[in-house]
């Protein structure tokens, strides 16, 4: 049977993308395939897709191959795929590796994008970001995003900004959970219970960053819509500048963004 779409890895970030594809599309347009074939059979067990042991096997039965391994083993699982791509389209996950790239081992005549998902994609809130080699069709952007349609919000960007988006929306959750972790350990500190701490701080974190999407507002704007004068959150986001909060972030980013470009290389 031919599927819309195989999965090739099913690691943390592959495995947020079966999911949503499971959802976007159905199970039976999707199939899978790991090194670890336990894995992958566990999982489509879970899901309701199919599964094989052979990522070329995978590739051979469906439209659209999306490589989900990491970006050192890209080209290797590029060539082992080689003989069952004629006629698909490739779409890769590894952060740094440019379309030009794949497109070099791929061969020419095989439509090559590229997707930056991050892990929230599993539970259909992630940030994604879709590019693509310059003679890629709409009709394989559109296929793409119908395929991940269910992972959250998907963004086409301008291949040259990948490894920037990379930073903040692909590494982005990791910073979150930092943040949650701590304001829920505060919350300890001062007499919650861990559980209702760690509820009440993800919460806060949920319901900000609507407020950012769904108002439009700025940040600083919303920040200082919450700052009584003289009171207590003023005094919090004190501390935070002073402890170089915003430069902490702002450094984090930046390590990872120069962190992408080296896996490019």
């Amino acid at each position: 049977m031919n599927r819309k779409a195989a999965f090739i890895g099913t690691g943390n970030m592959g495995g947020a993308l079966v999911e949503a594809a499971c959802r976007a599309i159905g199970p039976d347009q999707v199939v899978i395939s790991d090194l670890q074939a336990g894995k992958a059979q566990e999982m489509a067990e879970r899901l309701g897709c199919a599964s094989t042991g052979e990522g070329a096997a995978a590739a051979a039965r469906a439209s659209y191959i999306f490589l989900c391994v990491k970006p050192q083993a890209l080209a290797q699982t590029v060539k082992e795929l080689a003989p069952a791509l004629a006629g698909r389209t490739v779409v890769s996950i590894a952060a740094g590796v440019t379309t030009a790239s794949i497109q070099s081992w791929v061969g020419e005549g095989i439509p090559v994008l590229r997707v930056m998902p991050n892990t929230c994609a599993s539970i259909g809130h992630g940030m994604l970001a879709l590019t693509a080699a310059p003679d890629v069709e709409e009709r394989h952007f559109a296929a793409v995003e119908e395929i991940l349609s269910e992972a959250g919000r998907v963004e086409r960007i301008p291949e040259a900004l990948m490894d920037q988006f990379t930073a903040v929306a692909g590494c982005g959750p990791a910073y979150v959970y930092q943040l949650i972790e701590a304001m829920a350990d505060a919350g300890v500190l001062t007499g919650l219970p861990r559980r209702a701490a760690q509820i009440y701080a993800a919460q806060t974190v949920l319901g900000a960053a609507a407020m950012v999407l769904e108002s439009g507002g700025h940040p600083a704007a919303l920040r200082d819509a919450v700052c009584s004068p003289g009171g207590s959150t003023i005094a919090g986001v004190a501390a935070l500048e002073k402890r170089g909060f915003r430069a902490a972030v702002i450094e984090a980013v930046t390590a990872a963004f120069e962190k992408n470009q080296a896996l490019g290389k």
